[in-house]
């Protein structure tokens, strides 16, 4: 039972990150013609509400990570949400080992970075300034850190997802 209520968010995860990533994320990547204004928009009222500036005018190792988002990651949500909605897929297991590492690796430089980066107060696009401010920016990509991290340990301890459990078993010999 506890699986199955990971799945269901496993999939929730995957399914909003499609839209997420196509509406919002991949503008930092696009010509700003190929969005509607109101995506726009959205993208610079959250930018200026969460004081996000990397979402607005992103910092090249930023866009490196979209980038990455765009060839890897984008084309594996449908997948991710088909196996984990349908439940014990057990061939999700190594891509999905390798998404989670991915994501949880590139989520460290982010978050560092919103939490000891001086965002300068002179910039077009205000960054974090106040603990209150880096907190609720922290808040806003902890998410895309902590499900992977449930996904990485589910497929390496869960015997739904890894049949030998974490045991090695040493072959006989004759």
């Amino acid at each position: 039972m506890a699986i199955r209520i990971l799945e269901i968010i496993f999939f929730f995860y995957f399914a909003s990150h499609i839209p997420i990533t196509l509406f919002i994320d991949f503008q930092a990547l696009l010509p700003a013609h190929v969005y509607p204004q109101v995506l726009k928009d959205l993208l610079k009222w959250y930018a200026e509400e969460f004081k996000d500036p990397m979402m607005l005018d992103p910092p090249a190792w930023f866009k490196s990570f979209i980038l990455c988002e765009a060839l890897v990651q984008t084309p594996f949500f449908p997948v991710a949400a088909y196996a984990f909605l349908k439940g014990g897929c057990k061939w999700i297991r190594t891509p999905a080992i390798v998404y989670s590492t991915h994501v949880a690796t590139t989520l460290v430089p982010i978050l560092a970075h919103i939490l000891f980066y001086q965002f300068p107060t002179t910039s077009r696009y205000h960054g974090p300034q106040t603990t209150k401010e880096r907190y609720a920016l922290v808040s806003i990509y902890a998410p895309y850190l902590l499900v992977p991290l449930m996904i990485l340990f589910t497929m390496l301890f869960s015997s739904t997802y890894n049949s030998s459990n974490g045991t090695v078993k040493a072959k006989k010999t004759r």
